[in-house]
């Protein structure tokens, strides 16, 4: 009996540390980490890949409460986290481009309440779902979940991911928020300058018209037309923003790429 319960504490100390990893990553990864993928079935899915991955590798039995089993545990959290993070930007990039086109089509004021991200324009809403269905459309998730158990083998256990070079890897690519939304939105906030631009005009060589009931109307009309003729290429923007954030996650996890 005294054996079988230190084989069972062994292997629960083995077990323990792939099921971090992959834990982590289904809390903060788009897709995994929203409110529809309820954590019924986050546990079980981390069980089950967890499983899956556990006899492809060898374990180091390492004691939790200890002090090196405390630092491997935060180590563990950390890669998981990490890399569902990255992924995070491309989500923020896209929210960041819905509302300055909300701003620029006067839109602003209606918003949302979305259970994963708040209070957001519609227009954001609308991006963030067509964002969601390029990712799932392009095997991102599998894509991810594979750069995830293949960085057992990268980084096994034991190997710190808390190093300068991988923090500043992190934090350059937490600037594409803006460049990213800047770029996803640019065809929108450009058509709605012109747009501005021309009832100005107009409100100049008319004044007795109002412009408030001119320029609002012909700003969302402007705006939805203008979402509609180049939605294709927001499209491969976005596409573009998922493979950059994939190139970061194997940066990070050491996976190489092609």
């Amino acid at each position: 009996m005294t054996l079988l319960t230190a084989d069972i504490i062994a292997k629960f100390y083995t077990f323990l540390w792939p099921m971090l990893r992959i834990s982590a990553l289904m809390l903060t990864a788009p897709l995994f980490a929203q409110s529809a993928f309820n954590v019924r079935l986050r546990v079980l899915l981390a069980l089950v890949l967890t499983w899956l991955v556990y006899p492809l590798y060898e374990w180091p039995v390492v004691d939790p409460t200890s002090a090196a089993g405390l630092k491997e545990l935060v180590n563990q959290v950390m890669i998981g986290s990490l890399a569902g993070l990255i992924l995070q930007v491309v989500v923020a990039a896209v929210v960041v481009a819905g509302q300055s086109a909300a701003s620029s089509m006067g839109l602003a004021m209606a918003s949302m309440m979305d259970p994963n991200m708040g209070s957001v324009p519609v227009v954001s809403q609308f991006l963030f779902l067509l964002a969601s269905l390029v990712l799932v459309s392009s095997g991102g998730h599998a894509i991810l979940l594979s750069l995830i158990l293949e960085s057992f083998r990268t980084l096994p256990v034991g190997t710190s991911i808390l190093t300068p070079t991988s923090l500043n890897l992190v934090l350059r690519w937490s600037t594409m928020i803006f460049l990213g939304g800047v770029l996803v939105a640019l065809p929108i906030m450009i058509a709605m300058l012109f747009v501005n631009i021309g009832v100005g005009i107009v409100s100049r060589a008319a004044p007795s018209l109002n412009v408030f009931s001119l320029g609002f109307p012909a700003a969302i009309a402007g705006g939805f037309l203008v979402l509609f003729i180049f939605l294709g290429s927001m499209v491969g923007r976005m596409e573009w923003l998922w493979l950059s954030g994939f190139d970061v996650v194997r940066d990070l996890l050491g996976v190489p790429r092609g």
